[in-house]
């Protein structure tokens, strides 16, 4: 049961993802546009190609990073997969979940664009925030910070 619970939520992830980026990448034309202003400061549209992980760090326009970036997320989902079946409880599941589907939808990204299509930009209280992210990279955040949270090692949760 625990690896359904992962398996749903990675679907829900991946699906919320895809939709998201369909929205703003295509029909919207972010690209193209660059910018959208949704509700200044606080949220906007800015697009963003990364090539590397998080905030673009070992980024690399060469087909070796793109690839070994695609099987290293494909190898963690892989070990998440096999750590999960044996956890109890709904938390956890749901926090590997997220992380897969987070991870793959951003490797969907890599394989038909070539690079992660991130577009979300918050800034707040005078702070401007240069960087973008996409609903993939929540996920991914919110289900590691899940894991350190619950995931007790003593316990079977």
């Amino acid at each position: 049961m625990p690896l359904f619970r992962s398996m749903l939520m990675a679907t829900i992830v991946f699906f919320l993802d895809r939709i998201s980026k369909w929205i703003v990448v295509e029909y919207m034309d972010l690209p193209r546009r660059i910018y959208i202003e949704v509700y200044p400061p606080y949220i906007n549209f800015m697009m963003a190609w990364n090539e590397g992980i998080n905030f673009g760090l070992f980024g690399s326009s060469n087909d070796f990073a793109r690839y070994f970036l695609i099987a290293l997320a494909f190898a963690i989902a892989f070990g998440l997969v096999i750590w999960v079946r044996n956890k109890d409880g709904w938390l956890v599941p749901l926090c590997v979940g997220a992380i897969i589907g987070g991870a793959l939808g951003n490797v969907l990204d890599r394989v038909v664009y070539g690079a992660v299509a991130d577009f979300l930009n918050m800034s707040c209280c005078g702070f401007h925030n240069p960087f973008a992210f996409n609903f993939a990279d929540i996920a991914i955040f919110a289900g590691a910070l899940g894991l350190i949270i619950f995931a007790d090692p003593k316990r079977k949760r």
